[in-house]
């Protein structure tokens, strides 16, 4: 299925059309059939030559219901642009065809209507006049009559041509369905309608439900597309969703079903503007206050102008946009469209200091609205995978990025360099302040390097070229003890000579004492793994459990008791029993009954 939008004057004959392609009554209301004018939202389908099968979203022309009528084309990727032969173009004709311009809009058809009143040519040569200059300036046109039906055939097969020319959308992709309509159905509930633009959904699948109150989680129970019920709906197409449980005033027009979690649903993005005929717009000549439409919400806005056409939207209520969405900027005081916009940043920085405007332009200048992994990283320096992936960035190109990364976390690896240089000076800095506690504890080295999550300073470590520091212990630190106090450095060499001769006699506190190694000294040198710390005041050089294993390991037996350790080691019980208890919380030793011990093979 492809949906295509009408658009064009009041009384252009829009809705006839429609009625005539479809044999369906697209006017919903009495009220709009007794007037004889679209006020709301109207829904048809047909199949064409060739078996295609097209759905109408029929809009009303009225100036009064503009709005209404973006939120008709919004989500629609096609439009058929009617001007009738008797009338020629007129104002609500100008300002549809801005607001597809301001949308995008690059497939349609032109028809000149009721051209059994007035020769058609005269309304086709302004029409096409009209048209110079935008996207639509080549588009297919064919004069009708739906009174008489000459020229329907030759439409229909245009509307086939047209059809099939639309870019096929993605079926994986994340749902983002703008609702249109909110009503009741005896017996079955709340039913939404929208058009999908790509995408899946399926009948049990739970969706989010982004209204003004925040967003609710909500199952679909039930599907239509085509007036037929489905068990699933793939985009694009017009689908009316039943809801679980959902009171029919928890969702409306301008609300959205999405697939939870993918979407960034922010209040300020930063886009480039684009003038209603096309060309760059002055974002300094807009109005502070705009209406911003995207799909089928307006949300009020607060401009701030930062490039020449770039500038800050601050939306009244948060939206699930992604970099590349076109949204409208309509000005509700004068009554027109005052600007298309082009996403560019759904997470932009914040501008506190003197001078972030003009830099934050200058670097909005360089964006294309093309979502590139790479190029976002760099922007950000560091940026979970999965908000790339929100962002609009695919998923394949955030897959392939070869980054440090942990817990979901990247970092840009231009960016590592100045991390680790940071980083460092923030170590040495610690240290020269208290050189009897080297190291930086884990979470003041995360704030000084201004990383969002700990775990990433393994990951930068791990993939620095030279990183002369090591996370350890809970600590960043230098990666040799050299730091160390020359009277440290000193007591710890005098030490390591006792205790090279006999490993295992642990000095006693005289001895540390005269060596001037206190408490806040070993510490340090436990730190720096140069000391193994068995109990308060039994130190001895790291290693020494390992050798200790070697050295029982060699007495066999299935069990060993403390007097046995001890003469084996040449020690005493000081020493033995915190010893064989350090073996068994590390996984070498287990315990046979009181006093006794087995080492695991």
């Amino acid at each position: 299925m492809q949906v295509i939008a009408t658009a064009g004057h009041v009384d252009h004959g829009k809705s006839t059309l429609v009625r005539a392609l479809t044999g369906m009554e697209p006017d919903r209301y009495a009220e709009e059939r007794r007037r004889g004018m679209t006020i709301d939202l109207g829904y048809a389908w047909t199949t064409l030559p060739g078996g295609s099968t097209v759905a109408f979203v029929d809009v009303p022309g009225h100036e009064r219901f503009v709005t209404t009528m973006l939120a008709g084309v919004g989500p629609v990727p096609a439009a058929m642009l009617v001007v009738a032969a008797d009338e020629g173009w007129m104002p609500q004709s100008a300002e549809h065809l801005d607001a597809l311009t301001a949308l995008g809009v690059q497939h349609g058809l032109l028809v000149i209507s009721r051209s059994d009143l007035l020769d058609p040519s005269l309304a086709l040569e302004e029409a096409r006049a009209r048209l110079t200059g935008t996207d639509l300036a080549d588009v297919p046109a064919v004069a009708v009559s739906a009174v008489t039906g000459a020229g329907m055939d030759e439409l229909r097969a245009a509307l086939a041509d047209l059809a099939a020319a639309l870019p096929v959308p993605d079926p994986g992709a994340d749902v983002r369905l703008w609702i249109d309509r909110s009503f009741t159905v005896r017996g079955a509930g709340t039913v939404v309608t929208g058009t999908l633009p790509a995408g899946t959904v399926r009948t049990g699948d739970e969706l989010d439900l982004l209204g003004a109150d925040g967003p609710r989680r909500v199952t679909v129970r039930g599907l239509q597309a085509l007036g037929e019920p489905h068990d699933r709906v793939s985009g694009v197409a017009r689908v009316a969703v039943n809801l679980r449980g959902v009171a029919r005033e928890a969702g409306g027009r301008g609300d959205l079903l999405v697939t939870p979690g993918a979407f960034l649903v922010g209040d300020v993005v930063d886009v480039r503007l684009r003038a209603p005929h096309g060309t760059a717009a002055d974002a300094g000549g807009l109005p502070a206050g705009l209406s911003l439409h995207a799909g089928s919400a307006a949300v009020p806005v607060r401009v701030r102008p930062l490039g020449a056409d770039t500038a800050r939207l601050r939306l009244a209520r948060p939206l699930p946009l992604r970099i590349g969405d076109v949204v409208v900027l309509r000005d509700p005081g004068r009554r027109r469209i005052a600007a298309g916009a082009m996403v560019l940043d759904v997470a932009p920085p914040p501008l506190r200091r003197r001078g972030s405007g003009a830099r934050r332009a200058a670097e909005l200048a360089t964006m294309d609205a093309v979502p590139d992994a790479a190029a976002e990283l760099a922007r950000r320096r560091v940026v979970r995978a999965e908000e790339l992936v929100a962002m609009g960035v695919p998923r394949p190109q955030v897959t392939a990025l070869a980054v440090p990364a942990a817990a979901g976390w990247l970092v840009d690896p231009a960016a590592a360099p100045s991390v680790l240089a940071t980083l460092g000076a923030a170590v040495d800095a610690h240290d020269a302040a208290d050189p009897l506690a080297p190291g930086l504890p884990t979470e003041a080295a995360r704030r000084a390097a201004d990383l969002p999550d700990a775990r990433l300073l393994d990951a930068l470590l791990a993939a620095a070229d030279t990183p002369g520091l090591v996370h350890h212990d809970g600590r960043v630190s230098r990666s040799v003890a050299a730091g160390l106090p020359a009277a440290v450095r000193a007591g710890l060499d005098a030490l390591r000579a006792d205790l090279e001769a006999h490993p295992f006699a642990a000095p006693g506190a005289d001895r540390l004492a005269e060596l001037g190694l206190g408490p806040r000294e070993i510490a340090s040198l436990v730190r720096a793994g140069e000391l193994l710390r068995l109990a308060d005041g039994v130190v001895l050089l790291a290693g020494a459990d390992d050798r200790a294993v070697d050295v029982l390991s060699g007495l066999g037996g299935d069990a060993l008791t403390l007097s046995e350790v001890r003469q084996a080691l040449g020690t005493t019980r000081r020493v033995a029993v915190p010893l064989m208890e350090h073996l068994g919380r590390t996984g070498r030793a287990v315990r046979t009954g009181p006093g006794g011990h087995r080492l695991r093979r």
